[in-house]
């Protein structure tokens, strides 16, 4: 049965501040590039968002870069990469995923004390606007994950290295939406059957086929560069040797311009690799061009 799992991975997006009150500068306004989620999309931090990275307009090029850290009591994560986008429609994006399996590697004995993964991703807005349009913006996005270290997944049931994501998300800004407030709305399917978003390998000994899986984000934005939200992302259940928690956060985000924003997140991780109560603290900071 899975639990309930606040990923802190996700809040590192905050890219739910995509206010139409913000300042305006040239272009499209301040945090309507959203955030980067722990796979490089713009968005969330556990889920990509339909938004496209940093502020390139139609006929223009933009670009993102982003660091983040997740604390928890047992394990550790850190993610970097960039992003690249083109006239508002079309994004590119690299990660690279290094995971500190901490007090595991003494409790179980293994063999390596780290995982990591490459993420190349791919996001197209098919049609629609955050703010301006009738209908919501809606992209579709591709995500071709490669685990560096195989042996510990190979050794849990996980049955290949690499694998390949699909989702389909759409997001929408509503104006005073709640009690005056705007709001930020998010939601999306995701085809996948990645263990641990990847860290484990994908498909396992209990299940091999893709799923479609349920996310989505909610976010207030307090004022132009001040919001705060909470995300959801489903997880399959693949390996049979331990459980998979689905993920989710409570997040801050402030946005001081269009160049830099922050992240500080709190997450319940729930089960990762037979360790409980995974519980920590999230931190990310993005540049944007």
């Amino acid at each position: 049965m899975k639990r309930y799992l606040p990923a802190v991975f996700m809040a590192m997006a905050c890219s739910v501040s995509l206010a139409p009150q913000a300042e305006a500068d040239d272009g499209r306004l301040i945090a309507t590039g959203g955030g980067t989620s722990i796979d490089g999309a713009a968005g969330g931090g556990i889920t990509p968002w339909a938004v496209i990275t940093s502020y390139g307009d139609e006929g223009q090029w933009g670009a993102s870069a982003f660091a983040t850290r997740v604390w928890l009591p047992d394990y550790r994560l850190d993610v970097a990469g960039l992003a690249a986008s083109w006239n508002n429609r079309v994004e590119l994006s690299y990660a690279h995923q290094d995971f500190n399996l901490g007090s595991l590697v003494h409790k179980l004995n293994l063999p390596q004390d780290h995982l990591g993964m490459d993420i190349f991703g791919a996001k197209v807005r098919l049609f629609g606007d955050l703010i301006y349009d009738r209908l919501p913006q809606v992209s579709l996005g591709l995500e071709y994950k490669h685990q560096n270290d195989f042996l510990i997944p190979s050794l849990v049931g996980a049955k290949r290295d690499a694998d390949v994501d699909g989702y389909l998300t759409a997001s929408r800004l509503f104006m005073g939406a709640f009690f005056g407030y705007n709001l930020v709305v998010n939601g999306g399917v995701r085809y996948s059957r990645a263990n641990e978003n990847g860290l484990l390998g994908f498909g396992g000994d209990r299940r091999d086929s893709r799923s479609v899986l349920k996310e989505g984000s909610v976010a207030v934005l307090v004022n132009p560069h001040w919001a705060m939200g909470v995300e959801y992302r489903e997880k399959p259940d693949n390996l049979s040797f331990a459980g998979e928690s689905d993920w989710a956060d409570l997040f801050v985000g402030y946005f001081p311009n269009k160049h830099l924003s922050f992240v500080l997140a709190y997450a319940q991780l729930g089960e990762i690799a037979t360790l409980n109560n995974q519980n920590g603290t999230y931190l990310s900071v993005q540049g944007a061009f």
